[in-house]
């Protein structure tokens, strides 16, 4: 069964590098509901931008809490 999160990003360009470069391995988000969640920065690779990461994101993962992909929504 799939299961899905939605979380509001805005990371900096400049941000996002950090995450890149390995110093910061996971994003720290709210979901839509109120939620803290936590999940590999790396998922968010194909969302990058010359601005960053901008927007709302529905993330997809397993029963077991593996990432299985990302939409963007806006």
């Amino acid at each position: 069964m799939t299961k899905a999160i939605t979380v509001s990003l805005n990371i900096s360009a400049s941000e996002y590098q950090r995450y890149y470069r390995g110093s910061v391995a996971h994003v720290l988000a709210t979901t839509a509901e109120g939620l803290k969640v936590r999940f590999p920065a790396n998922v968010l690779q194909k969302m990058v931008t010359h601005d960053g990461i901008r927007g709302r994101f529905t993330i997809m993962f397993d029963d077991n809490g593996r990432f299985l992909q990302i939409q963007r929504l806006d």
